[in-house]
């Protein structure tokens, strides 16, 4: 009985990791895309004579650490 509970506690924790995981990763998606429609809104407020370059470089900045940090997955989900 001993090892069927040890087996199911070590399922539950697995399943645990993976949708933390799972979590994270949706997480680091939303937060790409709002940081690619912040630089998308920068670049066109710039355009329009109402933002500036370094809101673009900010905003372009953000994203490369993003992109350093979590991937660049997100690019191709959208």
């Amino acid at each position: 009985m001993a090892g069927f509970l040890d087996r199911a506690k070590e399922q539950a924790q697995r399943g645990l990791a993976q949708g933390k995981e799972k979590m994270e990763e949706v997480q680091a998606q939303r937060q790409g895309n709002d940081l690619l429609r912040r630089l998308g809104a920068a670049y066109y407020a710039e355009q329009r004579g109402s933002g500036s370059t370094s809101e673009v470089q900010q905003a372009l900045s953000a994203l490369e650490q993003h992109i350093a940090q979590h991937g660049d997955g997100f690019l191709r989900n959208g």
